[in-house]
């Protein structure tokens, strides 16, 4: 085994974030059913920033898939992503759209987390996915 990965607040943040929306998937919840009970499991205390994550990819999720979906190639869509990789897109693609942070850290962030995460290929995957998606961006939120 190697050294666990050091991790920033903000990465732990939307590490946190991505099990959830992991976790929702997997087992076919809402987004809003396992924030609830992972914030209850935690004893009520959640990062600010997954809270906020996990709560924006719930209210934009239809349009962030679409954009999503947009940003890939008809022989890769959004069902046959792994589940690691859909969700990483998905928090990547609501920072991008909905918040101030830089989108390049957002891709970043993204990318490191599918290196730890995902498959060998997830970290380019991701990126060229993410790149497409931010050169395609709306400029209005």
């Amino acid at each position: 085994m190697g050294v666990a990965p050091h991790y920033s607040a903000q990465t732990k943040a939307r590490k946190a974030a991505l099990d959830i929306l992991f976790q929702a998937e997997l087992r076919g919840d809402s987004l809003a059913e396992t924030f609830a009970e992972q914030r209850t499991l935690a004893g009520g205390t959640v990062r600010e920033l997954t809270s906020r994550i996990v709560l924006g990819v719930a209210q934009h999720q239809l349009a962030i898939d679409q954009r999503i979906a947009e940003s890939t190639s008809q022989t890769w869509p959004l069902e046959r992503m792994p589940a690691v990789d859909r969700n990483l897109a998905r928090i990547a693609v609501y920072e991008m759209d909905y918040t101030d942070v830089p989108a390049e850290a957002v891709i970043s962030e993204a990318v490191r987390l599918a290196g730890d995460l995902s498959t060998d290929d997830s970290p380019s995957f991701l990126n060229g996915l993410l790149s497409k998606a931010l050169a395609a961006r709306p400029t209005t939120h």
